[in-house]
């Protein structure tokens, strides 16, 4: 029973239709589902993803109207996001085009990587890869230069070794090298296949905890086969791990737990998907809402602010 690799990560934007203009403009992913927090209605929940929204390759947002983020350690700190190898230039020459600022490339843990972030100071990269993809056709971005999915996460706490026990101990990574920022030296830590699409790098980071907001990211989740659902939720009560226990997300099923210095987890199945209410071909062009909230939807389509 192994992670099979990053799931997604949710982050916090209080600025849903910049944010929407970002991802899908400049970065040229695609909007594969416009639903709303679950436990917030109030708020959408955006995911941008690959042409055919695989597991692996969403990154999403909570809308919040959040002050921005004060930065610090106890959290997420940077989010890679696969690119070609040979694509590196096409993107460094992209972003200048944009006025998007960047740094790089540059070599880093042996690959090939592009530092930026986005109009609220999420902090991201690019990172070169040579897994294979699932272009979106109506991309802005050529085909041969869209994201494939999500890379390396990088995590920023004041004691490493607590997060390491959970991250090898409870969650069955394997600790496979060491490199060094200037900031101080990273742990990296695989899960199941390995490779870009299935690392964590943890730095120590001594600093303030940081406080989240619009800008920070609010966790990040683990792939797992639907099937080994039951016994993630059996692994993490027999290891004394205090956890949200199971619930349904309609999209996929979850279990969410915090490691010892407080950055929040999420283990997800890779099914059923989101095709589950929708066409692929339409996926995110309207509101979708799971079905325990589908009588609401007039009441949430009014407190919502159109894209």
């Amino acid at each position: 029973m192994q992670l099979s690799g990053i799931h997604h990560l949710t982050a916090i934007t209080a600025r849903a239709a910049d944010n929407f203009a970002f991802y899908t403009r400049i970065l040229g992913m695609r909007l594969v589902k416009k639903t709303v927090n679950q436990d917030d209605v109030s708020a959408y929940h955006l995911f941008y993803a690959d042409g055919i929204a695989a597991p692996g390759s969403d990154l999403t947002f909570f809308d919040w109207p959040a002050a921005p983020e004060r930065r610090g350690s106890n959290s997420i700190v940077r989010t890679h996001l696969r690119v070609p190898a040979a694509s590196l230039d096409w993107w460094r020459e992209h972003l200048a085009r944009q006025g998007v600022d960047h740094a790089g490339p540059i070599a880093r843990d042996g690959r090939l990587t592009l530092d930026f972030e986005d109009g609220e100071g999420q902090r991201l990269a690019l990172v070169a890869d040579d897994g294979d993809g699932n272009p979106w056709a109506e991309s802005p971005v050529p085909a041969e230069h869209q994201i494939l999915g999500l890379g390396p996460i990088r995590l920023a706490v004041p004691a490493p070794e607590r997060t390491a026990a959970v991250l090898t101990d409870v969650l069955g990574m394997r600790h496979v090298r060491d490199f060094a920022l200037p900031e101080g030296p990273v742990h990296v830590f695989a899960m199941g296949p390995g490779g870009a699409a299935a690392e964590i790098q943890l730095l120590q980071d001594d600093a303030a905890p940081a406080r989240q907001g619009a800008g920070a990211v609010h966790h990040v989740a683990f792939r797992i086969p639907d099937a080994d659902y039951a016994a993630w939720a059996d692994r993490l009560k027999t290891r004394r791990m205090p956890s949200s226990g199971p619930i349904d997300r309609y999209y996929f099923r979850s279990l969410y737990f915090r490691e010892p210095n407080g950055i929040l987890f999420e283990i997800a199945t890779d099914g059923p998907g989101f095709t589950a209410d929708e066409p692929l071909e339409t996926l995110g062009e309207r509101l979708a809402l799971p079905p325990f909230l589908e009588e609401r939807r007039a009441e949430i389509e009014a407190g919502l602010k159109p894209l």
